[in-house]
């Protein structure tokens, strides 16, 4: 029975499949090589002459290869591999040949498929009615007449005609079995001539590397519009909780804040969102990712915690510094908001210190903020990242560093960012302000 399933069963017949279509693929180069064959004979014709349909098979071959030299062949020949070969699909390549070494190697596959799907295609088409033939020889008096009339004596014994039947059927498992054989070697031949190249791998990995960074992204929005809020909403909440008896102005003015910060980060998920629904990337602005510097005012002016706002420089001019990196220094500061908000006080006689300079010389832009540890509850409002983790990440993505830690009884953390983002070249957003002013 395995015998059976390996010869005819259903992989088995897809791969029959599959060289029956190298066979078709073979015939047009073919017929140009009995045309070849026939000008070099003299006019001889060639389909009554073996050796003239041998010599313009392998005439056929070349020119085959030839073709495999497109980079289209390829896709096409994995498509097939995959659908008919069953190949797993993680071991072909995607993607047209685009390297000498990836069309070399589709080359080869699409000779040895044609070359061998002819010969099982010629044997298919030629070797069974033959086969239906003899074995049909002992039960038809018309095919012994016509067959073995003037054939050996030998095949008229009552004997040959008894074998007759096992010949037939001997010849057609002959074929399943050649067929099998040559699906298995193009099978096993796949991932090599059809598998990634070095380069192929180098550029999968590299698109998976940009798919990922869009994805973190997205989730680092994400998190900073929805998994803030909802964190700072539960922080206020559970402070008016406490204070619900005995200081009825603090909860009003947690209520007033939890809707303030569920009115702003649906905003703010929208526009997240709307990315999600787009086919592509957001402009080098990146202002569908979320507000810059020029929005700050607003965020201390709600955020529920004091704050003492010293700046040097203009940080909030999109001609000095980098929309993108406006954006991702407003949710530093968003975050070191959050941070204040958990584990630091609220009142007055300690204000958060936060200082956002422009450094021309350094070309960077330096954002200080300290807090001090420790205090009443104060009413919360929505941080952004993932805490110092996520600040890191946002300043190492600019080509920045940061730092946080303990200072003098508090905590302060400091982010350094270029002006300009990566890759705009070496004079970056703020000499092309120069060159306007």
């Amino acid at each position: 029975m395995k015998l059976l399933a390996a010869l005819f069963g259903r992989r088995a017949r897809l791969r029959w499949l599959h060289l029956i279509i190298g066979g078709a693929l073979l015939m047009p180069y073919f017929l140009v090589g009995t045309v070849l064959v026939g000008m070099a004979g003299g006019g001889e014709p060639v389909f009554s002459s073996v050796p003239a349909q041998l010599i313009a098979f392998g005439l056929a071959l070349p020119m085959a290869a030839v073709t495999g030299f497109f980079a289209l062949v390829r896709p096409l020949s994995v498509a097939a591999a995959r659908a008919l070969c069953g190949v797993p699909p993680a071991l072909l390549a995607d993607g047209p040949a685009r390297t000498r070494q990836a069309r070399v190697r589709t080359a080869g596959w699409y000779t040895l498929h044609l070359a061998l799907g002819g010969i099982i295609s010629g044997a298919t088409l030629a070797l069974p009615p033959f086969a239906v033939a003899v074995l049909a020889l002992p039960f038809s008096a018309g095919l012994r007449e016509t067959w073995l009339l003037d054939g050996p004596a030998a095949l008229r014994e009552p004997w040959a005609l008894a074998l007759a039947p096992f010949a037939g059927l001997a010849m057609l498992m002959a074929l399943a079995l050649a067929a099998a054989v040559a699906g298995e070697v193009l099978a096993r031949r796949a991932p090599m001539l059809l598998g990634p190249t070095p380069e192929d791998r180098l550029a999968a990995a590299e698109r998976r590397a940009a798919d990922l960074a869009v994805r973190n992204r997205l989730a680092r929005e994400l998190h900073d519009s929805v998994g803030h809020a909802l964190s700072a909403v539960t922080l206020q909440a559970g402070a008016a909780r406490r204070v619900l008896d005995r200081d009825p102005e603090f909860v009003r003015e947690a209520l007033s804040a939890i809707e303030e910060t569920t009115r702003r980060t649906v905003g703010e998920l929208d526009s997240v969102l709307g990315l999600l629904r787009q086919d592509t990337e957001p402009d080098e602005e990146g202002a569908a990712y979320g507000p810059g510097l020029d929005a700050l005012g607003g965020l201390l002016a709600q955020c529920g915690v004091p704050v003492a706002y010293e700046r040097e420089g203009d940080p909030e001019d999109p001609g000095v510094v980098d929309p993108v990196v406006a954006r991702e220094a407003y949710r530093i500061v968003q975050e070191g908001l959050s941070n204040a908000l958990r584990h630091g006080g609220g009142d007055a006689a300690s204000p958060v210190r936060l200082l956002i300079a422009v450094r021309e010389r350094e070309r960077e832009l330096e954002i200080v903020m300290e807090n001090p540890l420790g205090g009443r509850p104060a009413v919360a409002r929505p941080g952004g990242g993932r805490g110092l983790r996520g600040i890191a990440e946002r300043a190492v993505l600019l080509g920045g560093r940061t730092d946080a830690g303990p200072y003098d009884g508090g905590w302060r953390l400091t982010a350094r960012l270029p002006l300009a983002m990566p890759g705009t070249g070496a004079t970056g957003t703020a000499d092309r302000a120069e060159g306007r002013r």
